[in-house]
């Protein structure tokens, strides 16, 4: 059910002016939460409008839900494609990698640089680092307040 709801989001929030961030499916498919962006950041309205688009989408489609939940990613924003990284290079981010690399980190946070052939290169402390993609277990943006 994820990837076939993932490519129905996707395409119906392209066609409403939003991205698709992440879905997440919980409770047997019974709870769903799709996280959406746009330039300039997500509204109350926006979500409310959303929702209700998806609500009828839905019903037309045959997905069965208990709870529907709309909302913006949050400023710790998830990167998950190769676009996310070029879109919010220069700002600060947090990534974590499946394997470590030769001094045993998995961690790194600093400036993302930009991504180029599937490696995003952050700086760290000054050191430009660079980062495959498929190799992510997760990277998302650093909250600056």
């Amino acid at each position: 059910m994820a990837n076939a709801l993932e490519g129905i989001l996707e395409t119906t929030l392209a066609g409403l002016g939003f991205e698709l961030v992440d879905t997440q499916v919980s409770n047997r498919g019974r709870f769903l939460r799709i996280f959406m962006d746009k330039p300039g950041g997500i509204t109350v309205e926006d979500c409310a409008l959303v929702s209700r688009h998806l609500m009828r989408l839905f019903e037309v489609e045959g997905i069965d839900y208990d709870r529907l939940e709309v909302s913006s990613p949050g400023l710790d924003r998830p990167l998950r494609h190769p676009a996310d990284f070029a879109r919010f290079a220069g700002q600060r981010v947090d990534v974590k990698m499946r394997a470590a690399d030769e001094q045993g980190r998995r961690r790194f946070v600093g400036v993302l640089r930009g991504v180029e052939s599937a490696t995003a290169t952050v700086e760290v402390d000054g050191v430009p680092v660079a980062l495959r993609l498929d190799g992510m277990e997760r990277a998302r943006l650093v909250p600056e307040l």
